[in-house]
């Protein structure tokens, strides 16, 4: 008999270092096209906005970051029982968490709403949506695996209501296509509410862990 599909989501599938690996590389390798992928808008912001709004900018290659780092965690368990140091990894998989889950869905929502109002579909957009949609099912599925308890995800959250006020206020949201600058008010408190969506979504998610 074959494996049963539930264990395509089981420890010992998920946590195997060969798997670990390849999520790593897939991971790393997407942070990095991500960041390529925000270059304008990141070349725009420096030269037209205080520097300090930069690290507001590149969204979605940021989450897809904290996770990358998170992977590091369980191919390198640190050593020893520094407070710090677990502090750290909490706050790194809380950030993970939310906000994989909301960029995740924001990027798909986005290309889908863009396309009900006319905007024609290409193979990025494509790759754009199945990606980000593995951004929070990835997330989803590691989340019990995570030492990250529900105040990290609070942190988290607290995280993306500023990245999400400085976005809207100073105008460095991503960039959206023209028919959707004429719903940008709609745009932005989808945003707001998918900030707490992703909270309550990640929060169960991590409430959920196991012992590993």
């Amino acid at each position: 008999m074959g494996l049963p599909i539930s264990w395509f989501w089981s420890r010992s599938f998920l946590l195997n270092r060969l798997f670990l690996w390849l999520m790593f590389i897939c991971n790393f390798l997407g942070t990095v096209y991500g960041y390529i992928w925000y270059g304008n808008q990141i070349e725009d912001t420096l030269s037209n906005h205080p520097l300090w709004q930069i690290v507001f900018v590149p969204d979605s290659p940021t989450a897809s970051l904290f996770f990358t780092i998170t992977l590091l965690y369980w191919l390198f368990p640190p050593r020893g029982n520094s407070k710090f140091v677990n502090g750290a990894r909490m706050i790194i998989e809380g950030l993970a968490v939310v906000t994989s889950i909301k960029y995740g869905i924001w990027a798909v929502s986005m290309i889908v709403a863009g396309s009900m109002q006319g905007d024609p579909l290409h193979w990025e957009h494509w790759m754009l949506m199945c990606s980000h949609s593995a951004m929070a099912i990835e997330v989803l599925l590691y989340a019990r695996f995570m030492k990250a308890r529900v105040g990290a995800a609070v942190i988290g959250t607290l995280w993306l209501l500023l990245n999400d006020t400085v976005d809207y206020t100073y105008d460095v949201f991503p960039w959206l296509s023209d028919s959707l600058m004429d719903n940008l008010t709609q745009v932005k408190w989808f945003t707001y509410s998918l900030t707490i969506f992703s909270f309550i979504v990640g929060g169960l998610a991590l409430k959920a862990k196991k012992q590993t």
